[in-house]
């Protein structure tokens, strides 16, 4: 690959934000996500992300939301050999949307170790549908089936992003302009609730009275709610009222700040078996893009 300079010190970030939380980025995975995208990178808003957990050990993920909004990301990862063709209802579910629904921009997340993972893509501003979402054929059917859920806590006409996780084989629907009740405390204990999920812990509640965004995750394998998160934006995520973990604070202290500067947006995630954190610290920014970033959870 013949990289710009830019390529060249995104390359360079990459590297040395892996190294904050312990990670070792490996070239084999991250230049051939770099060359497969290179013609939007400039264009684009890049940030890294860590989590806590099982399911975050051992990998950074960056994510790179591309600019203009008539690349099919998917589609590319598949003919770049990024991941395989799948036979999959989620391989054909963001063709799906994008044949139905306006987008603004798509973005990707891939690991530097475990390589691509994830597409978006981001309505305009203003939210879409979620009934009309849900009667896409590949949507998980868990989503119509928690529809009236959602409605119930004024969430039905304020879906900003869908996130396809190609490696889990799940969808994440995100709202943004949320109802501030949902950010309540007795909000956040009643949503959790009828989603099945536990009693959010002291600090959950604490952290989510400064949220600006929720999301849900949902798979093909049942129609419960896996997971939901709510995410903070934050411009010192070593002030929030949460206990943030060694590796989040050596990535806030000491990873690259690039052009975004102290721009982060911190989540809380409540699962069947307990709670876990995410942090995301971006490194290039466009503020051409800021009111459609707003919508962007983590």
């Amino acid at each position: 690959m013949s990289e710009t300079p830019a390529l060249t010190e995104l390359h360079s970030a990459i590297e040395a934000s892996a190294r904050t939380i312990g990670v070792s980025a490996s070239h084999k995975t991250v230049r051939p996500v770099l060359a497969a995208y290179q013609d939007a990178i400039e264009q684009s808003v890049i940030s890294f992300r860590a989590q806590t957990g099982p399911r975050g050990a051992g990998d950074l993920d960056c994510r790179i939301t591309l600019l203009p909004g008539d690349m099919d990301p998917y589609a590319r990862a598949v003919a770049s050999g990024l991941t395989p063709e799948t036979d999959h209802a989620i391989g054909n579910l963001l063709q799906e949307v994008h044949d139905r629904f306006p987008v603004f921009c798509y973005g990707i997340d891939f690991g530097v170790v475990g390589g691509f993972k994830k597409a978006w893509s981001f309505f305009p501003p203003g939210g879409q549908s979620l009934a009309g979402l849900a009667g896409l054929p590949s949507m998980p059917a868990g989503v119509s089936g928690n529809l009236g859920l959602f409605e119930r806590y004024g969430l039905g006409d304020k879906v900003s992003v869908i996130g396809f996780d190609y490696a889990k084989r799940s969808v994440n629907v995100y709202f943004g302009n949320v109802p501030a009740h949902c950010f309540e405390a007795e909000g956040i204990r009643s949503l959790l609730d009828d989603a099945g999920l536990p009693e959010p812990s002291a600090e959950m509640l604490k952290f989510g009275e400064g949220a600006f965004a929720l999301y849900a995750t949902l798979n093909w394998d049942s129609p419960k709610i896996e997971r939901v998160t709510y995410s903070v934006n934050t411009t010192d995520p070593l002030a929030l009222p949460v206990s943030v973990d060694p590796a989040f604070v050596k990535l806030v202290k000491d990873a690259p700040l690039g052009s975004a500067g102290h721009r982060y947006v911190y989540g809380v995630t409540v699962t069947p078996k307990g709670e876990y954190h995410k942090i995301q610290k971006y490194f290039q920014w466009q503020t051409r893009v800021e009111k459609m970033l707003s919508a962007d959870a983590g």
